[in-house]
Order: structure tokens, then sequence, then C-alpha cells
């Protein structure tokens, strides 16, 4: 590998920032009053002072502080480039991990805590990046935008979202990057590094299960709405729709240079059925994801009174959508997954977003591909598609090319990163810091001057 000169210890210094973002603790459960990321806005602003960037917050609601950097280009007909990293983070099950989830501590070459994987590792390095490039006297002809927001791990309603609808001139974009690509994956003819161009739709169905209420004391045929339930979530659990080979999961598996019999398997609907079973579980769950759309039943709500045998019971599923598939897809699926348990299911909400896509033959990429060489001069850029939801989303329903994607070490593996969202002991390896903070520095260098 190949360095950019640093004007400073980039990797020191983006461990200590992230260090200061994971003790903020900006907590996110789904409720207003949650997250309060304005700590970690007030952050980023000071890392941003006295560099001449132009800095604006914007609260949409007490503490949802979202931070607006911007580096203005020369042209106007020059292309503006968005760095977008959320500054909240999922709750944790403290006991669960084997250190403080908020102690930001580095250990054996790691930084530990909440959000050092999902997403405060790029947040902070994009900040650094800008810095960086604002410290050199960098004048683009193309604007930058720093855009380090709230809520995106709920409904991005006080974020991104928020931003798009109420003040777009501040944040608006030719080209976005964000989470989550950029882990090395070995291939047969080298490296390859995951672009994610785009992600599943999140559909959120609630089913209301109906039943006859009667007393806990005499449940000997009764009709009771929990028992049936318990089938309907055993049915969704086991139901298989339709295998689905799009365009990008087919030019990722032919862009990866596996071998032949892999290639045709993992292409033919018949045969990826029955290899995800045998495949390591890390690519088995992406694999199946990539091809199906998903049903998880995740929350029941019953009776609350133990005596009582309960006479309606809901269901959450969680429901991730492949393009092209609509609320009515997902109605109609649900409706065959219940087979002859339907009369008694209703599905009362089917609440969100469609699949969203970039294409993959556009300026950004190209930049892309080029810059990463100079960390890994073999590797070559392939089009993953996201099984979760970013703000990237988002950004492309105005018609802006969006991208996931860092720069990480070789010493993280597709398992291990994937483990870590949203998941216990959550880490990121000090290397993987300075390439991604090295990366973004070169991508607004090479596309905007």
């Amino acid at each position: 590998m190949t360095d950019v000169d640093p004007l400073h210890d980039v990797d020191g210094e983006a461990v200590e920032l992230l260090q200061v973002l994971i003790r903020n603790a900006c907590v996110n459960d789904g409720s207003e009053a949650s997250g309060h990321e304005r700590r970690s806005a007030d952050l980023l602003g000071t890392v941003l002072d006295g560099t001449g960037v132009d800095v604006e917050a914007f609260e949409p609601a007490p503490g949802r502080t979202n931070l607006v950097a911007r580096v203005e280009g020369s042209d106007p007909n020059a292309p503006t480039l968005a760095f977008v990293g959320h500054t909240d983070v999922v709750p944790v099950t403290e006991e669960h991990w084997s250190r403080d989830p908020f102690g930001g501590e580095l250990v054996d070459g790691e930084v530990w805590g909440r959000g050092a994987v999902d997403m405060l590792n790029l947040t902070a390095t994009m900040t650094l990046a800008v810095r960086r490039l604002a410290d050199r006297g960098w004048k683009p002809r193309g604007t930058l935008v720093l855009a380090a927001v709230a809520d995106e791990e709920a409904s991005s309603a006080h974020g991104v979202h928020w931003l798009l609808e109420h003040e777009v001139d501040a944040v608006a974009a030719d080209y976005v990057l964000t989470e989550s690509g950029g882990i090395p994956l070995p291939g047969i003819d080298g490296l390859k590094l995951p672009a994610i161009v785009g992600e599943k739709g999140c559909t959120w169905a609630t089913l209301r299960v109906h039943g006859t209420a009667g007393h806990a004391s005499q449940p000997l045929r009764t009709d009771n709405a929990l028992v049936t339930a318990a089938e309907v979530v055993r049915r969704i659990d086991a139901y298989r729709p339709e295998t689905m080979i799009h365009d990008t999961w087919r030019r990722f598996v032919s862009d990866m240079g596996f071998p032949a019999e892999m290639v045709d398997a993992l292409l033919d609907p018949a045969r990826l059925a029955d290899l995800v079973e045998v495949m390591p579980i890390g690519m088995a769950r992406q694999a199946h994801a990539c091809t199906h759309t998903t049903f998880a039943p995740t929350m029941l709500h019953g009776t609350t009174k133990l005596n009582v045998i309960p006479g309606v019971v809901e269901l959450d599923v969680d429901v991730r959508t492949l393009p092209g598939h609509t609320a009515e897809h997902v109605r109609a699926m649900l409706v065959e997954a219940v087979g002859d348990l339907a009369g008694k299911v209703e599905v009362v909400r089917l609440q969100g977003e469609d699949a969203s896509l970039s294409p993959a033959d556009t300026p950004l990429w190209d930049v892309l591909a080029s810059v990463s060489r100079r960390w890994y001069p073999e590797a070559a850029l392939v089009p993953y598609f996201s099984v979760g939801a970013t703000d990237a989303r988002w950004y492309r329903r105005t018609g802006a090319v969006g991208y996931g994607f860092g720069l990480f070490s070789t010493d993280l593996s597709l398992d291990d990163f994937g483990a870590r969202f949203h998941g216990d002991d959550e880490r990121i390896d000090v290397k993987s810091l300075g390439l991604s903070a090295q990366l973004f520095e070169a991508v607004a260098a090479e596309l905007l001057s």
C-alpha cells in the first residue's frame, strides 16, 4: 500500500475524535426525546473552528442537532459532493459487552464502543478529511458538503429527511457518500471493494390476529389469539418467497471473480436456495437477503392481564423489500405466508419506503475506483446492494447518486464487520480509521478540483 502524505497524524486524530463521539452516547431509541445529537454536533463544530469552512447547525427538535459544513466551489456548474454521516447510535445491552460500550477504549489497535462501526468511524473521518482539505487552503471548483446528522437510526425525521424538506439549499448534492461499503473481499484475481449502490426498501407491517377472549382458568377448546399468533409467527419465519436475481446482484457476482461453478449457482434461483443453506453464515445471510424480500417477526403484543385469554394479539413484522416490490406485494406475500389462517389475520399497518438504486457508471464511481488503488493497487470496485437502510435513500429520491463507501483494512473481515453492526463488543481497527480519512480527502480533491 502507498500513503497520502499526512498533514498531521490522521490515525491518532481519528482515534481521539471517535473516542469522544462514542463517549457522547447519542443513543437513539426512536423517541423524540432521545438522541441528544447536539453533543456530537457541537464537538464536530469545534474540529472545524478556525478553518474558514462555513458551519451551520439545524435543530428540528430540542437536542436533535444536525451540523452542516460547506466548502463552496468556484464554479456553480461543477458538481456538489456530500459526505453524510450520522451521529446517533442504537441502544445497548451493557451486560452483554466485554467492555464499557460508551468508554471509547483503545485496546490492541481497536477502538471499542457503540457506534465504532455504525457509523461514528466514518462520521469522524469525513470531518477530519474536510478539516485537512481546509487546512491546506484547498479551493475547489465544486462544492463539498459535510452533513453530520441526527436520527438515522430511527426515521431520519430529525435528520436528513428533515433537512432535504426544510433546508435543501444547505444540503443538496449531486453525489453522496455515506455508509457502509469498502470492506476488502478476497477474490481469485485480487481484492474486491464493494461499494453500496442501492438498498432494500423497509416496510413495517402490523398484523392483528383475532380470537375469542375468555378466562384463563378454563383454557380447554378456547380460541386463544396468542396461540394462533404463535402459529402465524412460525409460518412467517418459515416462508420462502421467490428468489430474485436482479441486475445489481448479477453484476456483483460476475465482478467478484468467483469460480464458474459458484457463479452459476449464485445466479440460478433454484440452486441459490440450496447454496445459502451450506455457505458460511455471514455470506449466506447476505446472499439470501440480497435476493429475497425478507420477513422477520420481531414484536408481539397481547393481553396485559395474566388471567385473560386474549381475543386480539398484534404482531409486528420487519419486511425488507427488493426493487419493484411495493406495499401491495408485501400484503399479498403475507397472505400467502399465513395460508389458511388468513381469515383470522388482519393487516392493519404497512408503512415504509421502496428500495432505491443508483447507477454504477458515474464520475464518482470512477473516482472511488481510481483513488482506492492508492492503497490497494490490485483491487477492483464492485457494486453491492445493501440489505439495510441508510440516509442515501433520501438523497436518491432527489435524483442524487448515493453510494456507501469507506476504506477498511484487511484485518477486518466481512463477517466481523457485519456482526458488529448493532452488535455486542462493537469496535473498529485504527488502520481502517486512517484509510477512510485519507480516502475521503482524496476523493473530494479529485472529484471537485
